[in-house]
């Protein structure tokens, strides 16, 4: 950007808050963690429990772009250090890791943290302490609503499509273009599953059903059996899952044992490699939102086949969605640092990432955008179908 456009956009950002209520300007907001020579950023994943197949890859992401970003010279100068803490999917090992991380190793921000019920656990240590908590890996609508009486709430940003209104409009469209009747939730009984769960129940609300059953699981749960059994008794020709990989292929397992084959739905959550890899035959035809094309790497073009290609070669796994997201979320933030200029505060980065400045990535997922009102940047959405083991688009522009 030039330095008239930088300068445009801070000042936006700093006009931003100079509309903003007397509440919202007293915003406290770190400068640990900056150094002449280094940026530390913080992250905790699930390197280790039930969800590592979300974890290891956004942890590899964001490596990745750490080496890229700091080996073309850094973000104005500076280097970018990651700290990786494997929290195995525990919110009290989150809340033990974001102690770690703001109290010993001084982070600047929190990025890509990974998990509903983790990152709920853990967010408001990261705002009282005046640590960004940047792109969180769930689409919890915690992430990213902004309660006016609490200034610190502004330090919460994400780019990744809301489980809530995602699934809404992507069940709302099925039931309507399938003429379905008897709509179903499975969901696991925590922060994600319950949205998923009101997204579900909105869009019954749209197409004025009623539910023909809801039932829930336990986090880690593998016995589907009596869950399963009661979607079938109930009739349920419709069946949206508020679950995450293998309990996704466990449900699916547990309705062919039964006979039992209604159109299954899932939230982004299932929108992943994993999916089709693990289940195989029995994922053939499920449904899921998603907020991006997955990046297969025989099917990439232009930059994304040479980040595909350096994937691969670096780690030894094939891309997908989740080290897509890693990427992208420490690419996001070197945009918005390198925007606040070289004498980077965090004041000056929460101007920049309120002054509506655009960051594209190189995947074509919907640009990314925020404001000073506005700190969820996923409004559109994907519809895709699992056909012969991958996931295709069938639909790119859902909306509520």
């Amino acid at each position: 950007m030039c330095s008239f456009g930088l300068k445009a956009a801070l000042l936006g950002g700093v006009f931003g808050l100079a509309a903003l209520p007397a509440a919202a300007q007293q915003t406290k907001v770190t400068s640990q963690g900056i150094t002449p020579t280094e940026i530390v950023l913080g992250t905790h994943q699930d390197l280790s429990g039930p969800i590592k197949s979300w974890g290891v890859p956004v942890t590899n992401g964001m490596k990745l772009a750490v080496e890229e970003i700091n080996a073309a010279g850094g973000i104005n100068g500076r280097k970018l250090k990651l700290i990786v803490e494997d929290v195995g999917y525990d919110p009290k090992r989150a809340v033990l890791a974001s102690q770690k991380l703001v109290e010993k190793d001084k982070i600047f921000a929190m990025v890509g943290p990974l998990g509903s019920p983790t990152v709920l656990a853990a967010q408001d240590i990261l705002l009282e302490a005046g640590v960004p908590q940047l792109f969180p890996v769930t689409s919890a609508e915690f992430t990213y609503k902004m309660d006016p009486k609490n200034p610190q709430e502004r330090l919460k940003f994400n780019n990744v499509p809301p489980y809530t209104d995602s699934v809404r409009a992507g069940a709302r469209h099925l039931i309507q273009e399938k003429g379905l009747k008897k709509p179903c939730v499975l969901y696991q009984d925590d922060e994600f599953g319950k949205n998923v769960l009101d997204g579900f129940t909105q869009a019954l609300a749209d197409t004025k059903l009623t539910a023909a059953a809801t039932t829930s699981y336990k986090r880690g749960a593998s016995d589907f059996s009596s869950q399963v059994a009661k979607l079938k008794s109930d009739g349920c020709d419709f069946v949206v899952l508020g679950t995450v990989v293998r309990e996704t292929v466990g449900v699916m397992a547990e309705g062919k044992k039964l006979g039992f084959s209604p159109v299954y739905f899932g939230s982004t959550a299932t929108n992943v490699v994993e999916v089709p890899a693990l289940g195989k035959e029995l994922t053939e035809g499920f449904y899921a939102v998603g907020g991006m094309e997955i990046p297969y790497r025989d099917t990439a073009k232009g930059k994304a086949k040479e980040w595909a290609e350096t994937y691969f070669k670096t780690y030894n796994m094939e891309p997908n969605t989740q080290s897509a997201l890693g990427y992208n979320d420490i690419m996001t933030f070197a945009h918005y640092a390198k925007l606040a200029g070289k004498d980077l505060t965090g004041q000056k980065f929460l101007a920049a990432m309120e002054s509506g400045d655009v960051f594209q990535d190189m995947f074509g997922s919907p640009p990314v955008k925020f404001s000073p009102t506005q700190h969820l940047s996923a409004t559109v959405f994907l519809l895709q179908q699992i056909k012969d083991g991958r996931w295709v688009v069938l639909k790119r522009d859902l909306t509520n």
